[in-house]
């Protein structure tokens, strides 16, 4: 194996690459479970803490807003304190907040804690990439890039399935306490491994001065604001809801303040020029649209098993799981691919991949099998590989060392905004698209459609038949057959949303193609810092 290290000066973080490759990544897989893994147990939350199916999302809400608010600032903290002791921290917060959580008394404290959570874990993920950016050489990346890729694709697929499994046979209380030996092993290995290089150690020092407190106040409103509407705005029926206007509007705002000032300071706590640094502004594009079709499918599969073909939870989950299995040898055989193969084209490959098999997928219907589920999604699951290490190997090309926390927190946050963004789009349209596909079908429900009258007389010959009298069996036969158009109506909506998934897939094989090619193994021409 080459010899792994910094560019700067033949820096060397001391130790074996790969063992601080591999203790990142378990810190990154703690994290990004814990997004979906909560999903499966929010009535049991909502039955063990007296509180309603409504008041328990707050425990997923809460997560996310705290997790969004710190990604885009953890750059600069790093910076601030140091990166080491900065990811310490996160690590540290997120697995006594993971304690905390799981002996929480009431709902209120829950939230409360998973606040402490999300913020904890909102700062790993831009760390880590850049720990493996600076711990590698350029040659070496694509290969450390794939094994925590595999980390950030598969835990969200076995949250579910894992988090059912701990709820059904522990109690739900258990998918917290799962992140505490978690968290003390990898800060155990974090404080033995990890060392902040000196170019690191130098921006430091240089990075004096006021702090931007405007900056950061811009920051926590405008970012915290809007993926509070992104979670709540289907719930509230989005702008017909006067709280998600106001969210809106004030969200909006601080953003656009946010970019104005951020532009204009010296020392900014969001570095928004690195945006025109070519391959990291579209870079940030790419993971977006990765987000809205990875997020997006991955709530949208396991949906439809359970409400339409009432899979329960744990069965819907292994449809993910077997995917997210296929994913692990197909990662490392990507990160040698970057070697020879310009990113560009296999960024590319991957999204015509994906579009192929989510227009597969589009032609679902009420019969379909689980076998076949299980191979669309390992179809698509195939594309994943081809995404995140190619996107995130050439982003760090031409970036300047001293900004890589800033360009990895620029980059996760699209990366999160895309997936909320497509988790709120697909639920908005499938109860949009359900909602007039059910009022075209029931417009073909009259008496003199002959289909319609055949049915209704079948149903209602099995209801009498089965003892009803005349007039029960009659409301009995209409009440199915309206049962059937709403489970129609809402397989035509998952239709519809897959192929707008399809046209995502296709935009995202356009914009890779303008990804700026570099030397295999080298770096393109830095920008001026």
């Amino acid at each position: 194996m080459a010899a792994a290290g910094s560019e700067a000066g033949g820096w060397h973080p001391g130790h074996n690459p790969w063992t601080i490759a591999l203790t990142v990544t378990l810190a990154t897989f703690m994290e990004v479970l814990d997004i979906t893994i909560v999903n499966v147990a929010l009535p049991h939350i909502a039955g063990g803490l007296a509180a309603t199916q409504d008041e328990a999302t707050w425990v997923l809400t809460s997560y996310l807003v705290s997790n969004a608010i710190v990604m885009p600032l953890s750059g600069w903290l790093a910076l601030r304190i140091g990166r080491k002791r900065f990811y310490m921290s996160c690590v540290a917060l997120f697995a006594a907040s993971s304690f905390l959580c799981g002996i929480a008394p009431t709902l209120g404290t829950l939230v409360l804690f998973r606040v402490l959570q999300g913020a904890g874990g909102g700062g790993l993920a831009p760390s880590e990439q850049s720990i493996l950016a600076d711990t590698f050489e350029p040659r070496e990346r694509g290969l450390a890039f794939a094994v925590y890729g595999m980390a950030v694709v598969v835990a969200p697929a076995l949250g579910p399935t894992l988090g059912g499994y701990l709820t059904d046979t522990v109690g739900w209380r258990w998918i917290f306490f799962l992140n505490v030996p978690v968290g003390v092993v990898s800060l155990l290995l974090t404080g033995r491994l990890l060392v902040d290089p000196p170019h690191l150690v130098l921006a430091r020092q240089r990075k004096g001065g006021p702090i931007d407190f405007p900056g950061l106040a811009l920051v926590a409103v405008g970012v915290g604001a809007l993926q509070l509407v992104l979670d709540k705005g289907q719930e509230d029926d989005w702008f017909a809801s006067s709280f998600i206007r106001t969210l809106t509007t004030i969200s909006a705002l601080s953003l656009v303040l946010l970019v104005v000032r951020e532009l204009r300071v010296e020392q900014p706590v969001v570095e928004l020029r690195l945006l025109g640094n070519r391959n990291l502004g579209l870079g940030c594009v790419l993971i977006f649209i990765v987000g809205v079709i990875l997020f997006g499918s991955t709530v949208l599969l396991p949906q439809y098993e359970q409400v339409l073909l009432g899979y329960p939870a744990e069965k819907a989950g292994m449809t993910l799981s077997v995917g997210a299995l296929f994913i692990i040898p197909t990662m490392p055989l990507v990160g040698q691919l970057v070697k020879v193969v310009p990113s560009r084209w296999l960024v590319a490959l991957g999204f015509l991949v994906s579009a192929y098999a989510l227009y597969v997928m589009s032609h679902i219907d009420l019969d379909v099998s689980f076998s076949t589920l299980t191979w669309w999604r390992v179809l698509q699951a195939s594309a994943l590989g081809l995404f995140f290490v190619p996107i995130t190997t050439s982003m760090y090309a031409g970036l300047p060392q001293e900004k890589n926390e800033q360009g990895a927190a620029l980059f996760n946050l699209a990366r999160n905004l895309g997936g909320s963004v497509g988790i709120s789009l697909i639920e908005t349209l499938l109860a949009r698209r359900q909602q007039m596909h059910q009022s075209v079908l029931v417009a073909h429900e009259t008496r003199f459609n002959p289909a319609f009258r055949a049915a209704l007389a079948a149903m209602w010959a099995e209801f009498t038949h089965q003892g009803r009298d005349a007039a029960a069996a009659l409301r009995m036969a209409y009440a199915s057959l309206y049962a059937q158009v709403q489970r129609q109506a809402a397989a035509l909506a998952y239709v519809d949303v897959l192929r707008l998934l399809v046209v995502g897939a296709v935009v995202g094989v356009v914009v890779a193609l303008f990804l700026r090619a570099s030397p295999h193994g080298g770096r393109t021409p830095t920008m001026a810092a």
